[in-house]
């Protein structure tokens, strides 16, 4: 069941965290700098990982850490050559990712999800052509699911089935 909220999503209640990312990706904007700052060692992983096995555009990589879950979509195309610059997410990357988000979610047990909208900010997309797709891969879920649709700095939204 999906919860439409507005706050911090940094003030989440939800176990779990899904952003979206590039596959060498910096982590220096948005989001994904927010959680990069809370949690410095999931950047240090993801760099590891990324050098390891040259994630693809359309997977997820999960880390977890100090009672948290970060689902970390790759929404975003990108390359591994040096110097090379983030370019912009697709549709058909954020297709393919929560699709693989939902598999992850119904094979382990999350106390709900809070996503934001998801590639609208450095990945470039329309809030109204992503939304309908959080909706059709995230809406029948048995675990809640807290959109968080605005953005509000140091707000804790109101999430619920969780409180």
């Amino acid at each position: 069941m999906i919860h439409e909220v507005s706050g911090d999503i940094l003030l989440s209640k939800a176990q779990a965290v899904a952003h979206g990312i590039a596959p060498n990706d910096p982590f220096d904007k948005g989001l994904a700098r927010a959680l990069r700052e809370k949690w410095p060692m999931m950047h240090k992983d993801y760099r590891h990982y990324s050098h390891q096995t040259h994630p693809k555009a359309g997977e997820i990589w999960e880390w977890g850490g100090f009672g948290v879950r970060i689902f970390n979509l790759l929404t975003h195309d990108g390359s591994f050559d040096h110097d090379s610059k983030l370019e912009r997410a697709t549709l058909a990357n954020v297709n393919h990712c929560l699709r693989r988000l939902r598999h992850a979610l119904e094979k382990e047990a999350v106390a709900g999800i809070a996503i934001p909208r998801l590639a609208t900010g450095t990945g470039g997309l329309n809030w109204k052509d992503v939304k309908p797709l959080i909706q059709t891969h995230m809406g029948d879920l048995q675990t809640p699911v807290f959109l968080y649709s605005e953005y509000h700095a140091g707000v804790e939204a109101h999430e619920p089935s969780l409180k």
